[in-house]
């Protein structure tokens, strides 16, 4: 596992922003770090959150200048374990392959399939080796806090689901999303991996809340949903960032950490 300093002053958690979600604190001081990959999406920021100090970075930079395919995963991981933090909680927008997980739904996904190709996936490069346990990439306890505070909220979420990682920045074919829904999949998504993995090689416990936005190429059942588009997501998120600002508030400071 990789083993960093701790800080003086260390943060407890860490939030990533994804697509639409480029903003989270206030009272907030920007750090800048450097780290042996490269700069990461943005400059983390660091505030409180219910008294806990909590680092955020927008996962695709402040404009969504960085797409799924070329953000720099570990320097983004690597920053917030340098950081300090505990826990890493990632929100991330993401297609629906079942009717039931519809627009607007919160999901706490349990399982992930990589599909992505050629992205730096490991800090374990050589000549020091460590393979990570990835059997449950993600934080179930962690996930029920947040669960609990997203129904408190009267906001629709599911515990568990498995998201199938693509590389991106195009969305599925037909055929493609026919195979994801075919495998028993239930999210598909761009930036899933290899955050998740990076988060655990770097001792960060890892919670990811998937929104969905659309349900990506349609559903054999209902032609009269469209293929997804980008304009069709980004206007979604942007309609529904404050209610993950809320859940966050609102769970941070719950966290068994």
């Amino acid at each position: 596992m990789l083993e960093l300093p701790i800080p003086e002053d260390p943060v407890d958690v860490a939030v990533f922003g994804g697509s639409g979600f480029y903003s989270f604190l206030d009272d907030m001081t920007t750090v800048s770090i450097e780290t042996p990959y490269g700069p990461p999406s943005a400059d983390p920021v660091v505030g409180t959150v219910g008294g806990r100090r909590v680092a955020f970075m927008p996962r695709h930079g402040h404009t969504h200048s960085v797409p799924a395919h070329r953000v720099n995963y570990r320097a983004n991981v690597w920053t917030m374990a340098a950081l300090g933090a505990k826990a890493l909680i990632a929100p991330f927008a993401c297609g629906s392959l079942r009717a039931e997980l519809g627009r607007g739904h919160l999901v706490l996904v349990d399982q992930q399939v990589d599909r992505t190709h050629s992205r730096e996936a490991t800090f374990f490069d050589g000549p020091e080796t460590w393979h990570h346990p990835f059997a449950d990439p993600y934080d179930r306890d962690l996930g029920e806090t947040l669960a609990i505070a997203a129904e408190e909220q009267g906001l629709p979420v599911h515990r568990g689901g498995t998201v199938v990682v693509i590389p991106g920045p195009r969305f599925s074919s037909r055929a493609e999303s026919a195979w994801h829904q075919t495998m028993g999949w239930d999210l598909v998504n761009m930036t899933q991996a290899p955050e998740a993995a990076l988060a655990g090689e770097a001792g960060l416990r890892y919670v990811a809340i998937g929104l969905v936005t659309d349900y990506d190429v349609g559903l054999d059942d209902d032609p009269s949903i469209e293929p997804v588009t980008q304009d069709e997501v980004f206007s979604f998120l942007a309609s529904n960032a404050d209610a993950m600002r809320e859940l966050l508030h609102r769970a941070i400071p719950r966290l068994e950490l």
